[in-house]
């Protein structure tokens, strides 16, 4: 039985350092017989900011457009997650929580996974913090220690290799493929292990 993680790149902007990691992990992280990536790009989802008159965490949604729709199918067709995020003013960017704020029951006790980076020392530690009460609220497994990219515009080329001359590089890579076996192990125990 296939396991399917969705890694979700959570910035919306132009050119992202978001999407310089998200490469990064699109060509070290394969899929194979037991697990599957699925790579979901917030930029490939323009959604309006949330208006809808139900409360998703208590009653579908009815009148979701097309893009909405779809975001919330492939995050349903995942068992587990994967979520960089960068830190805007000591918080998650809006456009994020935007698209969270449309999800009910899709990601409902599945795990996930948090890498937060920055272009600065703290690598993102207030932002992941902060991601933490938003995640329990949609009723997903947090797993412990988020991964924290600091100074991370110097380790991630625009072609998703890593600046092997970085002091930083050895220890990130190292941190990112831990990550993802652990995403992965709990994704699968919890999907053989459904609770009822």
């Amino acid at each position: 039985m296939t396991t399917k993680i969705g890694i979700i790149q959570g910035s919306t902007r132009t050119k992202p350092l978001g999407g310089k990691i998200f490469k990064y992990l699109q060509s070290t992280m394969n899929s194979n017989a037991d697990i599957e990536y699925t790579w979901l790009d917030l930029r490939d989802y323009e959604m309006p900011m949330y208006d809808h008159e139900e409360t998703p965490l208590e009653e579908h949604i009815h009148d979701l457009n097309t893009v909405e729709g779809k975001w919330l199918d492939a995050l349903e067709a995942q068992d587990g997650y994967v979520i960089l995020t960068p830190e805007y003013d000591r918080a998650i960017p809006g456009g994020l929580k935007n698209a969270l704020d449309l999800v009910g029951p899709e990601t409902a006790r599945k795990p996930v996974k948090v890498i937060a980076y920055s272009h600065f020392s703290d690598g993102g530690i207030v932002a992941a913090n902060s991601f933490v009460a938003i995640l329990q609220m949609l009723k997903m497994i947090v797993l412990p220690e988020p991964v924290l990219l600091w100074f991370a515009d110097n380790n991630f080329n625009e072609d998703g290799t890593l600046n092997s001359a970085d002091e930083n590089t050895e220890h990130f890579a190292e941190r990112l493929d831990s990550a993802f076996k652990e995403i992965d192990f709990y994704s699968r125990v919890l999907k053989e292990n459904k609770f009822e």
